[in-house]
């Protein structure tokens, strides 16, 4: 791929900007233009270690994926929050209702933050892709950096000291099952599965007390993928802590405690003295005796040391000193930044007033808009549409990036009034189906975003909804659906909008388009109409009744661009053409949906497990047979009996290959 159209003019700029010592710039990109290829191209040129925050994980997801293309031989690293669901702690004055912390972590996201964590203090050639979850306490890199175990051949160690050495960074033994986080030891044979590796672990070798070999295998066909001569083992947690210093860190939690007893007890709230009193002894308990306590992040100023007030560790921190931050869709990712620890204050705060928690709980926080801003100190923010602060940080920088390689314009913006407006979306949406094309419809609310799928699917429509409560690998998967074919409709709220990659898109219809607000602004308006910009064909219906100021300003900017690359198109001859995907690409694009905890039986083909050898086979029977016996346990009995056949099948043969051989 060679830059095109305004992006060797862009990628000059920012090139010349980052290399003269500038601080901050702006990349000015319309939907379309090929934001993330200058940004390839500038990091190839910078050759800095980067980190790429989004405020959306779906669109993390795509990033991350089209970097992965572009970087197939770097360490380019998926980080974003590991909860599927998350209630924080929380407690309501007004009706005494306090809400424990209750979250579902995917253990599959878990382990791409790991793998990211490791690759950043291993690897200078990285490119993390995090969502805004980058910003919140992780623990110190050095504890994380001290707890990395080393293992070198014909160095003196044997099974039991490794196994120690690993339990302390929170490896557990497991005879059973080969998990990502654990080990295995028969007898001078020692298997270790990296808690960041789904198809790797290590195979140890040992002769009386010395390390004998050290072999790379993959994981789960057991195949060799090569001998090393050190194995580097991170840690299975982020947040880990010294056990010197445990002693110091209860020590001084005994001592907030007393304090805050006795301001509770001169302002005559005994309860809120009693229930602080009788929770944080508790947590001391188990903290002295297994090493945790439910909601040990509420004391981990205490446990790693730092002063009241002080800034908590984060992903940051864990790069090196010189490193550029790229802000993708900086209008609404800067105001998420800036709005966390503020949201985060305020819940803590009235969990302290009444008892619940400590006052040093306030420090375990995301980072202040101002740490941000004072450790990313080579920023490049992107947009289509840049916010006021943007521009102002970076005044003299601003890039602008509007003219694609593609010839393509901006959609054409219909307004189109409410009424039946029903049977004009069946009809404008059965017209673009027809035609091949795919369909997003954007509502203000998640529940009309679901009726809204429904009724479509009566119309014996192919559609799917998309909004925040669907899990993050599973939105990337709808959208891969939609870009196959699977789906021609999606219906969706607010994820709909900045960056996402959807050229089969010929139609987008913004409902409720008069309603003026954060759903509704011309940075929205503009964002999504963008989902169309990839298609010739590309048209964008708002529905309204009157037309607002954002509306205005909206058709306003789109109809500017449109004269630019009009401009550009005359001058240099371009007849503009549909951005048109291979099946290959889009897999390719939308690769992270595949980082799941896949079942050992959906991994092999009938022709790969009847080209294996004996003990291979024998290996795969004992995991299959483990896998049964799970399915039985969560009543899964056809699935269970459906793999109880293969193993009896899978023994037959076993057994037939013994015979002829004999």
């Amino acid at each position: 791929m060679k830059p095109a159209g305004g992006q060797p003019e862009a990628i000059e700029d920012l090139t010349r900007v980052f290399k003269s010592g500038e601080k901050e710039a702006v990349l000015l990109g319309v939907t379309g233009s090929g934001k993330t290829f200058v940004l390839a191209n500038l990091i190839e040129k910078i050759q800095k270690p980067v980190l790429v925050i989004s405020h959306n994980k779906t669109l993390a997801a795509q990033v991350y994926a089209e970097l992965s293309c572009f970087f197939p031989d770097n360490a380019v690293e998926y980080f974003i929050s590991y909860y599927d669901y998350y209630q924080p702690e929380a407690y309501i004055p007004q009706t005494d209702t306090y809400i424990a912390k209750d979250a579902s972590v995917n253990e599959a996201i878990d382990r791409l933050r790991l793998k990211a964590t490791a690759s950043v203090l291993s690897r200078k050639d990285v490119i993390i892709v995090a969502s805004v979850s980058c910003i919140y306490n992780i623990g110190s890199p050095e504890v994380f950096r001290e707890g990395v175990v080393r293992v070198c051949k014909e160095e003196k160690l044997n099974p039991q000291k490794l196994a120690k050495k690993l339990v302390e960074i929170h490896y557990a033994r497991n005879e059973i099952e080969n998990a990502p986080g654990s080990f295995r030891i028969k007898g001078d044979v020692m298997d270790v599965y990296p808690a960041y590796e789904d198809r790797q672990f290590m195979r140890f070798e040992f002769f009386g007390d010395s390390v004998e070999k050290i072999t790379m295998m993959t994981y789960p066909d057991f195949r060799t993928a090569g001998e090393i001569d050190e194995a580097v083992i991170f840690p299975a947690k982020q947040y880990l802590i010294e056990k010197e210093g445990i002693p110091r860190a209860l020590d001084n939690i005994r001592k907030e405690l007393v304090q805050r007893i006795e301001y509770f007890e001169i302002a005559g709230r005994n309860l809120e003295a009693q229930r602080l009193k009788q929770r944080t002894l508790s947590d001391i308990e188990m903290i002295e005796n297994f090493g945790y306590c439910q909601g040990i992040e509420n004391y981990s100023r205490h446990l790693s040391g730092r002063p009241p007030g002080s800034k908590p560790w984060c992903l940051i921190d864990y790069f090196p000193e010189n490193f550029l931050v790229v802000i993708d869709e900086s209008h609404a990712t800067i105001p998420q930044i800036r709005a966390m620890e503020h949201g985060d204050r305020s819940r803590k705060q009235t969990l302290i007033e009444f008892g619940f928690r400590l006052p040093s709980a306030l420090d375990n926080r995301p980072l202040k808009f101002e740490e941000f801003m004072g450790l990313a100190r080579n920023v490049l923010y992107m947009s289509a549409t840049p916010a006021l602060h943007e521009k102002q940080r970076a005044e003299d920088n601003i890039v602008e990036l509007i003219v694609r390689p593609t010839g393509l314009v901006d959609p054409l913006i219909e307004v189109s009034p409410t009424k039946n407006q029903i049977d004009v979306i069946l009809q404008k949406t059965r017209e673009s189906v027809g035609k091949g094309e795919r369909v997003i419809i954007t509502t203000l609310t998640k529940k009309s975003a679901e009726e809204f799928a429904d009724f479509l699917r009566q119309e014996d429509l192919r559609v799917a909804y998309l909004h925040s409560e669907i899990k993050s690998l599973d939105r990337v998967e709808i959208l891969r659906s939609l870009r196959l074919g699977d789906f021609d409709v999606i219906v969706g709220v607010n994820l709909l909008r900045e960056g996402l990659d959807l050229p089969e898109v010929g139609l987008v219809m913004i409902l409720d388009a008069d309603r003026e607000g954060f759903l509704r602004s011309e940075t929205s308006i503009v964002q999504t109409a963008g989902r169309a910009a990839r298609n010739l064909c590309g048209k964008v219906m708002l529905f309204a009744d009157s037309i607002t100021d954002s509306m205005a300003r909206a058709l306003k900017e789109t109809h500017r661009r449109r004269i630019i690359q009009e401009d550009f198109n005359r001058k240099n001859g371009i007849t503009p053409k549909s951005i048109i995907k291979t099946r290959d690409e889009i897999m390719a694009a939308t690769s992270i949906a595949e980082v799941r905890e896949k079942k050992f039986s959906e991994t092999f083909s009938d022709e790969e497990w009847a080209s294996m050898t004996n003990i291979e086979i024998i290996e795969k029977v004992e995991n299959l047979v483990k896998e049964m016996k799970k399915a039985a346990e969560e009543l899964e009995f056809e699935r269970a009996a459906a793999l109880r056949d293969r193993v009896k099948k899978l023994k037959e043969k076993l057994f037939k290959k013994d015979n002829s051989r004999a």
